[in-house]
């Protein structure tokens, strides 16, 4: 008898453990898939030559979002918008993108709408305090930032001070149309459940993730960092190389 419930027990946690596997796989395979889809909107949206992000306001990023299919529902004059994308950081200029982090958009909106609409939002950071503000795990867009829409095209700075005195620009593409949004009063938080599921790590934050002292992101994580380097024109972040085993007894 004895036996035979041990038998069971050890069965039970044999299969609790390949279903945790199995839930973990599949939450990693998501995040994935979000960060494929947003390499897809920024190579669609820089492929367009009049409505592309300005290389000037690029050169100015110290952070940038993408979060592919935000979803707007409207009922007459009240509405909403909620959608899963990733955010990557910069403390200089010229130095390389840091590690995506998962990111939510949460929001509402006034205004005469009825129906679902569906956009890509993308986020650019020109200050270092806009980035802090999300680091610490939630911000408004507006509130804790100042937000405009941004300009578009190859003479977009002309559309905008050329100071760029706004610490973030907005941008939605909705069905073809890519151009500056007003998103006042949106929320940007960071998405825990994500970032462990794609890290590997319970409770990973935003911190150690920007600074890189987080675990290495799967594959599909440096394939998006190399073409976030390639439209910004900067350099790739590498990962550290293994250190060589030294034999015992060897000299330091």
């Amino acid at each position: 008898m004895i036996a035979s419930t041990r038998s069971w027990f050890q069965a039970f946690i044999a299969a609790s453990l390949s279903l945790a596997a199995c839930a973990t796989a599949t939450a990693s395979a998501r995040e994935e898939g979000r960060l494929l889809t947003a390499t897809e909107v920024l190579e669609d949206v820089q492929g367009m030559p009049d409505q592309r992000l300005p290389d000037l306001l690029l050169s100015r990023a110290y952070g940038i979002a993408i979060i592919p299919d935000v979803v707007k529902v409207g009922v007459i004059n009240v509405g909403g918008s909620r959608g899963k994308g990733v955010l990557m950081v910069r403390d200089k200029l010229s130095a390389p993108w840091s590690n995506p982090s998962f990111i939510t958009l949460t929001g509402g909106n006034l205004g005469f709408m009825i129906g679902v609409q569906s956009s890509d939002i993308v986020l650019v950071f020109t200050t270092k305090s806009g980035i802090e503000g999300i680091t610490g795990g939630k911000m408004t867009l507006g509130a804790n930032a100042s937000v405009a829409a941004g300009p578009v095209g190859r003479s977009g700075s002309a559309g905008t001070d050329l100071n760029f005195d706004s610490e973030i620009y907005s941008y939605a593409r909705s069905r073809g149309l890519f151009a500056g949004a007003a998103l006042d009063g949106t929320v940007l938080s960071i998405d825990k459940k994500s970032n462990a599921a794609f890290y590997g790590k319970s409770g990973v934050s935003a911190s150690e993730i920007f600074s890189g002292q987080s675990p290495a992101p799967p594959a599909a994580g440096q394939r998006f960092l190399d073409r976030l380097a390639q439209v910004t024109r900067t350099s790739v972040r590498s990962s550290p190389a293994p250190q060589a085993e030294v034999p015992a007894g060897a000299p330091p």
